[in-house]
């Protein structure tokens, strides 16, 4: 389960909406606290670019209204091939074993929902 958050204010004259999803990416649930050293530390040890993985999905409509969401369950498809991201949350009081479990439950998952996709496509 994750939090929901539903955000509502109103910008400043010298701001824009898109001002506003720059400044709120990457969330701190995803990169952690202090959220500076955080993101320089996950650039220090990933190997490659998230992409879309943890960046925002959503819309800002003609009149700046916005609503997006953080994109942890997400498949991407690009050259005929299929990509997924699986993590899991590291804080002051998890067991490494659990948080290496949690990736490939969620990696488990993501598989399944691929193969249902494969098996109901070969059906056709």
């Amino acid at each position: 389960h994750h939090m929901v958050s539903t955000i509502t204010g109103k910008l400043r004259e010298n701001r824009s909406t898109i001002d506003l999803l720059r400044g709120s990416f990457p969330g701190g649930s995803i990169t952690g606290a202090p959220k500076l050293r955080s993101m320089e530390i996950i650039e220090e040890l990933e190997p490659h670019r998230r992409g879309i993985y943890c960046g925002a999905i959503g819309y800002i409509s003609s009149d700046g209204n916005m609503d997006t969401n953080i994109a942890i369950r997400t498949i991407l498809h690009k050259d005929q091939k299929m990509y997924f991201y699986a993590g899991g949350g590291i804080v002051y009081d998890s067991e490494v074993n659990a948080e290496y479990q949690e990736t490939f439950d969620k990696a488990t998952a993501m598989m399944q929902v691929l193969n249902q996709g494969r098996q109901y496509a070969q059906g056709r």
